[in-house]
C-alpha cells in the first residue's frame, strides 16, 4: 500500500512501550494465540476452556509498570503506517456519510502492549483487535499480526494489516447507524446458537464496511494488496480456527463467519463500493 509522506491522523494514541502492566502467559507463544482467537470467537469452546484459562491467568505474572523503553524504527514506522491508514478510514467515511446526507463522527485508535483500560473494561492483548462502542475506540496490540502471520497461516504484509483497521472501523460505523444497539437486543432471549447467528451477520457486515473503505482507497493499493487482506479474512473464518485448535467445527459456535463469507462480503464490499449492498441480516 502507498502510504508514505501521506496524511496521518490525529486520533492515534501511540501508547506503546509505555510500560501497561503486561502479563507473561504461562505456556508460552501459542497459548496466549489459542486463549486470543477463542476469545474472539467465542461459543462452546470458549466456555469448555474457561478453567484452563482461569489457570493461566492465576499463573500469570505481572512485569514492572514503571519500565518504559523506546519504540524501535520498525515499530515507529509501522504507527506511522497505521496512523495513515486511520487517516484514510476517516477521508472516505466523512465522504460517503455526507453522500448520504449525514455527518461522521471520528472514532479514536488506542496503540497498546500487553493490556489495556477501555470504556468496555479492562482487556488484554489476548483478545485481539477490538472495538469498544463506549468509548467509541479502536484498540489494537500490532504484535497480533505477526500471530496471525506465523501461526495462523496469513500472508501478513501492510494491507492486512490495514483490512483489520477497516473492519474495526466497520463496527464503529455499525455504532454510529444503531445497527449494533439492534443486534444486542434481537440477542437477548435468544438462544446461544441463535445469538452467535446474529453475531456472524454482524461480523460480516464490518467485513462488507471493510471492502467499501477498500473501493475508495483504490488509489493507494498496490498489487497484492487485496490478496492480503483475503488472506487475512480466511485466517480468521470460524471454520479455519475451530479446525486448526480443537481438529473439528461447530457451526453453532461460530460468531464470526467462516472462511469463505468473510472473503465474499469484503469482496462484495470491495467491488460495489455501495454500503447499500452491504445488508448480512437478509441471509448469509
Amino acid at each position: 500500500m502507498k502510504w508514505e509522506g501521506r496524511r496521518q491522523s490525529s486520533n492515534v494514541e501511540d501508547r506503546r512501550g509505555m510500560g501497561a502492566g503486561k502479563k507473561a502467559i504461562a505456556g508460552g507463544g501459542i497459548i496466549g494465540v489459542i486463549v486470543l482467537l477463542l476469545t474472539i470467537f467465542g461459543g462452546e469452546t470458549g466456555q469448555q476452556l474457561a478453567p484452563i484459562l482461569n489457570q493461566i491467568q492465576q499463573q500469570s505474572t505481572p512485569t514492572d509498570n514503571s519500565v518504559q523503553r523506546e519504540l524501535t524504527e520498525e515499530e515507529k514506522q509501522l504507527g506511522q503506517f497505521v496512523s495513515t491508514v486511520f487517516g484514510d478510514t476517516e477521508d472516505i467515511w466523512h465522504q460517503i456519510f455526507r453522500d448520504n446526507g449525514s455527518e461522521y463522527q471520528e472514532p479514536t485508535m488506542d496503540l497498546f502492549t500487553g493490556q489495556v483500560s477501555t470504556g468496555c473494561g479492562d482487556a488484554s492483548s489476548a483478545v485481539g483487535p477490538f472495538y469498544c462502542p463506549a468509548d467509541q475506540k479502536v484498540y489494537m496490540d500490532l504484535d497480533f499480526f505477526e500471530e496471525l502471520k506465523n501461526r495462523f497461516g496469513a500472508k501478513g504484509g501492510d494491507f492486512a494489516i490495514a483490512y483489520v483497521i477497516a473492519h474495526e472501523v466497520g463496527h464503529h460505523i455499525q455504532n454510529l447507524m444503531g445497527t449494533s444497539s439492534k443486534v444486542r437486543q434481537a440477542q437477548q432471549g435468544r438462544s446461544e446458537a441463535e445469538a452467535n447467528q446474529l453475531s456472524v451477520m454482524q461480523e460480516l457486515q464490518a467485513d462488507f464496511y471493510a471492502g467499501v473503505w477498500a473501493h475508495y482507497n483504490q488509489k493507494y493499493i498496490e498489487e497484492g494488496d487485496i490478496d492480503e487482506a483475503i488472506s487475512a479474512a480466511n485466517a480468521v473464518g470460524d471454520d479455519a480456527i475451530q479446525k486448526r485448535v480443537q481438529g473439528h467445527i461447530v457451526p453453532d459456535a461460530f460468531t464470526h463467519g467462516t472462511s469463505e463469507q468473510r472473503k465474499r462480503w469484503f469482496l462484495k464490499g470491495f467491488t460495489s463500493g455501495d454500503i447499500r449492498q452491504g445488508n448480512t441480516f437478509d441471509g448469509i
